[in-house]
């Protein structure tokens, strides 16, 4: 088990195995990570503190860039810039970004092949460190967390939830209306919904999210997107992500699919009853990670890489990631386990074991692949 002992100096350099000599009071470590303000506020207020603890003499300075996919492109266009501006260090040291754009940065040759020097490097085996939507990232990324998409429901009305697509389909012809989402507009629960049909009835999740794109493929789609419009006539159709949490706790309908981050922050905060449930249908829903990145010019390619595995670490995980906020963990279950007590544990993982995430935890399709799914619902479900 990779143990991160709470010392100080040169001891907690010795416990991570890190070169004792630290940086000179001018160093500056660029930490630069898209998402929205708690993503920010994590780097800067609870990283970077200890990060700083460790290593006497060095600052981090972290930018926030934004949220969504535009945030993790601001990143990569920066980078681009130096590349081809001849520069002999890139200004961002480590960077945070989406799964798509860790394999876009990989193929333009922009990072730093860096997980297998870091001693986190080997708690990270999900299928995820590979495979960024089509793009062979391994050695390149270490993943900061996984978000993930389940079916939510109120075990009080419904004691044996439908545990796949087919037993969700007889379930809403037997009570219509009480299944909600939003379609493909508004959140990205009902986005992930709708591509986990398609991989259970369309095309199988392997071949969307490793590639390579077939255009021709979409045209296989018609009967399970025939079938997904049939379906939508006995849903409740719910204003977004947090619509269909909120529909869930006022009673008005009795599952939908949520992100899980957001259903258990909903939970603590007492905005759902504790009879709201969680369920990952087979044959999966896909969730994606954040990823952590180093260019291939960081100015402080050693401190960059004691900083990611700093932030991988089981403890970090741990405390960070998964208590903080709910995420699970980038690197794999088992290791944040002897870190959390029981009751942290099972909150993330009684009702979605790592077992289920490792079978039915799918990533979204590339790009052209998710593209045509939107758009062949537009056309062929919406209408």
């Amino acid at each position: 088990m990779f143990k991160l002992k709470a010392v100080a100096g040169s001891c907690l350099a010795v416990a991570l195995g890190l070169s004792a000599s630290f940086a000179s009071a001018e160093t500056v470590l660029n930490v630069t990570t898209a998402g929205g303000q708690n993503m920010v506020d994590y780097v800067k207020e609870y990283l970077a503190p200890r990060f700083e603890k460790s290593h006497p003499g060095v600052k981090v300075r972290v930018v926030g860039t934004g949220p969504g996919d535009s945030g993790s492109n601001k990143i990569f266009e920066k980078l681009v810039a130096q590349e081809r501006s001849g520069a002999n260090n890139y200004d961002i040291d480590v960077a945070v970004v989406h799964q798509k754009f860790g394999g876009k940065m990989v193929n333009e040759s922009l990072l730093s092949r860096y997980k297998d020097e870091i001693r986190t490097g080997e708690l990270a085996t999900r299928a995820t460190t590979e495979n960024a939507l089509g793009s062979n990232v391994t050695g390149y990324v270490m993943p900061m967390f996984h978000s993930q998409t389940a079916l939510a429901y109120n075990s009080s009305i419904i004691p044996n939830p439908p545990s796949s697509y087919d037993e969700l389909i007889a379930f809403t012809k037997k009570h219509p209306k009480t299944f909600g989402y939003n379609g493909i507009k508004n959140g990205m629960s009902g986005v992930s919904f709708v591509t986990g049909w398609i991989y259970a009835y369309g095309s199988d999740a392997g071949k969307l999210t490793e590639g390579p794109y077939d255009p021709q493929v979409k045209d296989s789609w018609n009967k399970a997107l025939a079938d997904l419009k049939d379906f939508n006539k006995n849903v409740t159709f719910t204003p977004g992500n947090a619509g269909t949490l909120d529909m869930l706790n006022r009673g008005e309908i009795y599952m939908g699919p949520v992100w899980v981050d957001m259903f258990y922050t909903w939970k603590a905060q007492g905005k759902l009853p504790p009879s709201v449930k969680l369920q990952l249908i087979a044959p999966g829903m896909p969730g994606q990670p954040m990823y952590y990145v180093l260019p291939k010019r960081a100015e402080n390619m050693k401190l960059a890489r004691d900083f990611i595995e700093l932030a991988t670490s089981p403890q970090v995980q741990a405390e960070g990631i998964v208590k903080r906020f709910n995420w699970y963990p980038g690197i794999d279950a088992q290791h944040v386990k002897n870190e959390l007590d029981a009751a942290d544990w099972d909150k993330l993982f009684l009702e979605i074991t790592p077992e289920d995430l490792a079978t039915k935890g799918k990533s979204f399709p590339i790009a052209s692949y998710f593209n045509d799914i939107k758009e062949s619902y537009e056309r062929k479900v919406a209408n």
